[in-house]
């Protein structure tokens, strides 16, 4: 079975982007999993960002383990990255640009979605 997780939400302020980083994680172990980072979602991967001052736990470095548990195929949309003025060496980790086009077909190449 492929599933496609996609991270919609922010990195801060909601549980849904830990939630949906943890369900990956734990998915990863019973199916080829693949990820893909929309809209606010491209926020959780840019680098330098503290929670500190939120008084939350900052999971951000639970990204750099995504190879370790098989999580091989990893995706952010172009527009999105375009809309919050992001380059690819905002980045903490090696994903892969993927056009609106390129996102319907790689929906159609998995069994199940799960969107955070």
């Amino acid at each position: 079975m492929k599933l496609l997780f996609i991270q919609t939400s922010a990195p801060h302020g909601r549980i849904n982007a830990q939630e949906g980083l943890d369900a990956l994680l734990m998915g990863s172990a019973f199916a080829d999993c693949s990820l893909l980072f929309t809209a606010e979602g491209v926020l959780q991967i840019v680098k330098g960002q503290s929670t500190a001052a939120l008084g939350t736990k900052d999971f951000s470095k639970t990204f750099g383990a995504l190879q370790d548990y098989g999580v091989k195929e990893i995706y952010y949309r172009s527009e999105s990255m375009r809309r919050y003025s992001l380059t690819t060496e905002d980045l903490l980790l090696d994903a892969t640009p993927i056009s609106d086009p390129e996102i319907h077909k790689l929906l159609q190449q998995h069994d199940r979605v799960l969107t955070f």
